[in-house]
């Protein structure tokens, strides 16, 4: 998971923090007095009620996460709340870090107390990732109302927030801001479209790519368009390898991004204290949207704080929180049924058309490889 990008930088890339040094929670804080043991809780209900994982987390005292920008969709308000609500503090390693960074951390530092515990993946890096059976099952009390679809069945990840790829422009910069894809193969915008990273790596940077493919006769079954439009966007001149932050966009290098709309609608408020007019536009030629997934490391150091980190995400107030960051929350709908949904923040979201449809998991599995394969060479020279 722009501004920091960079949940690009490989997905998402900026600077990165050393996670703790703090060992491991010891082995009785995660457990209940009768033996029940928050490592393999697949529900609050199964380790003795929020309560007890409450009770349990507040023990173990730390949450680890990774890749989690303050300025990414409202994270920043999201962590902030969850320490003052609960006491627990969290240390957030690479902030700027991508998904594949996530998974990275997630293999490599298996039996260590220096493992992530949550992670925040775009949704075809959560697929890879329970594939590889590096997930916890563990369902929120909101399990439920996600819509299906957006959830896998065993709970070992499910969408949290979304938005549609969008073309954020610094109109200070660039005379005439593009609103389509058509629009960024104008010799006019020479040097100037940037990505927020790399999409074999980057969530977003993968959606900018799904989206250029829509907008050129691709599919959710083709993606090759898109690689095809960011290719002739090399050749022409036009893009540019820098990988977009709000450092780069500041200083001049990046000013066209391909981006979510929730990091792009988030940068214009951003920016206009520092002088610069971001302009949001979602594309009519290529509308795609999708969401970011929440899982918890089958291995989390601190099991009881990696879920009760959940609950938090999927209550009333952490989906508002992102919400007001510009972002869809997952449980969106149902909260509009219940009168929860925070409506001043909702009518602050960029504006879009039509229902959106997203890709299944075989269609995101073979986009990924597709990616893999060519992108390299469609940028390359």
């Amino acid at each position: 998971m722009t501004v920091s990008l960079p949940r690009t930088a490989v997905f998402v890339g900026a600077a990165a923090l050393a996670l703790s040094a703090c060992g491991a929670a010891p082995d009785d804080a995660s457990t209940t007095t009768d033996g029940k043991s928050a490592a393999t809780a697949t529900s609050a209900e199964a380790f003795g009620g929020m309560d007890a994982l409450v009770k349990a987390a507040k023990k173990e005292g730390t949450l680890q996460a990774i890749a989690l920008p303050r300025d990414w969709a409202n994270y920043g308000a999201l962590i902030d709340g969850f320490e003052k609500k609960y006491g627990i503090k969290i240390e957030v390693e690479n902030p700027d870090g991508s998904s594949q960074d996530e998974i990275n951390a997630v293999t490599s530092r298996k039996g260590q107390d220096r493992a992530p515990d949550v992670l925040d993946l775009g949704s075809s890096f959560a697929l890879s990732a329970a594939q590889q059976g590096l997930l916890a099952p563990y369902k929120v009390a909101g399990f439920g109302d996600i819509p299906e679809g957006q959830k896998d069945a065993q709970g070992r990840w499910y969408n949290d927030y979304g938005g549609y790829i969008s073309i954020g422009c610094d109109a200070k910069r660039v005379k005439t801001c593009p609103t389509t894809f058509e629009d960024l193969l104008k010799p006019q915008y020479k040097g100037q479209v940037a990505l927020n990273g790399n999409p074999t790596k980057s969530g977003s940077a993968f959606g900018g790519v799904w989206a250029a493919s829509l907008a050129s006769g691709g599919s959710f079954d083709d993606i090759q368009p898109g690689l095809d439009f960011f290719a002739e966007l090399k050749k022409n001149g036009n893009y540019t390898p820098v990988e977009s932050t709000p450092a780069t966009v500041e200083k001049g290098e990046t000013p066209i991004s391909i981006d979510w709309d929730y990091l792009n609608a988030g940068y214009a408020d951003e920016f206009k204290s520092k002088g610069l007019d971001w302009k949001v536009a979602v594309p009519s030629d290529g509308e795609f949207s999708q969401y970011y997934s929440q899982a918890v490391n089958k291995d989390a150091p601190h099991p009881a704080a990696a879920r009760l980190w959940q609950e938090y995400l999927y209550s009333a107030e952490g989906q508002n929180l992102w919400l007001k960051g510009y972002a869809r929350p997952a449980l969106m709908t149902a909260m509009e049924k219940a009168g929860t949904l925070d409506k001043t923040a909702a009518a602050k979201l960029p504006e879009v058309s039509g229902t959106p449809e997203f890709p299944t998991e075989a269609q995101q599995s073979k986009a990924k490889d597709v990616l893999g394969q060519g992108w390299g060479k469609a940028v390359s020279g």
